[in-house]
């Protein structure tokens, strides 16, 4: 597993054009919206610079740039949903308890017993608190949601590239959860 403290952290995506002379409607994903921009020239997640700054402002739900790269509509059109990262080194260090969301993407997922799970997919926050999307769980065919929270996820370990749920099935539908008798003869 690659070096969670080498990979870029994802600070923002394009989310298309914006008016007709190239420039980008941005989409922050920190805390403070406007903090992204402090992380530009943006790199890809190999790390490569893809993307810098000449000029923003804000618009409704995030900002437009005009950008050293894009100078057409089309050519915006053509990026988006582009994902932008930072340099892990422009960030504060974090505690031991905290996780960059990024770092958790991939993570294998196991139950108390060792069990796999899955993995996840994304950290998603609809407003009440962040919850971890799973996917590839044996037998089920969707992904499924659990809070992340402390009581369902003791362990995050980063470095042994997993993650270990308490009480997962509770949070699986019944078509989610894995089939006891999968791969025993009937």
């Amino acid at each position: 597993m690659p070096d969670p403290s080498q990979k870029p952290v994802l600070v923002a995506a394009i989310a298309g054009a914006f008016g007709v002379k190239g420039e980008v409607r941005l989409k922050s994903f920190t805390d403070d919206p406007a903090a992204c921009l402090k992380y530009a020239p943006f790199l890809d997640k190999d790390g490569k610079v893809i993307l810098s700054l000449k000029g923003t402002r804000s618009i409704k739900g995030g900002f437009a740039a005009f950008t050293n790269e894009i100078t057409t509509r089309e050519q915006a059109e053509a990026l988006k949903s582009t994902k932008l990262y930072a340099p892990r080194a422009r960030f504060a260090a974090i505690d031991e308890d905290d996780f960059y969301q990024t770092d958790l993407l991939g993570l294998k997922v196991e139950d108390e017993g060792g069990n796999p799970l899955g993995q996840i997919k994304a950290v998603l926050n609809f407003g009440a608190s962040d919850l971890l999307e799973i996917i590839n769980t044996p037998g089920a065919p969707k992904s499924w949601t659990i809070p992340f929270t402390r009581d369902y996820v003791p362990v995050v370990d980063i470095e042994g590239g997993k993650v270990v749920l308490c009480d997962a099935a509770a949070f699986m539908s019944p078509d989610d959860k894995p089939d006891e008798n999968e791969g025993e003869a009937v």
